[in-house]
């Protein structure tokens, strides 16, 4: 019963932030650490310890879901160097620079934030 509790919890709170996330970085990160969270507790429960597996799966999961959903997006900001990215675009109205990801066709503040979505994605 307790894993049982353990697991549904471990669950919830990554998949609830994911539903909240504003940038790919974090909802990620809030994926990686619940899939690793997961992963953390089954590997633990073999050894006899599932809340500290859990524990460092889902801090793992969640560096290296981040870093990932960094990577697929071409940065977590804007990258001159990129090919994905295009010029910096000034928002008069946002008093903010703004970009497009050139693969997707969805555009991002200057620091990583979506702006808007591509349409018909």
């Amino acid at each position: 019963m307790t894993r049982k509790i353990l697991i549904a919890t471990v669950l919830s709170v990554p998949l609830l932030a994911t539903a909240c996330a504003t940038t790919p970085a974090v909802r990620g990160g809030a994926t990686g650490a619940a899939v690793g969270g997961v992963g953390g507790a089954v590997i633990g429960n073999q050894v006899g310890s599932p809340r500290t597996g859990a524990a460092i799966g889902a801090i793992g999961g969640a560096a290296v879901g981040a870093a990932i959903a960094c990577n697929q997006q071409g940065g977590c900001q804007h990258n001159p160097n990129s090919g994905r990215h295009s010029q910096l675009y000034y928002d008069q109205h946002n008093d903010r620079y703004w970009y497009t990801d050139l693969q997707t066709g969805n555009t991002y503040w200057q620091n990583g934030e979506p702006r808007t979505r591509a349409p018909g994605r």
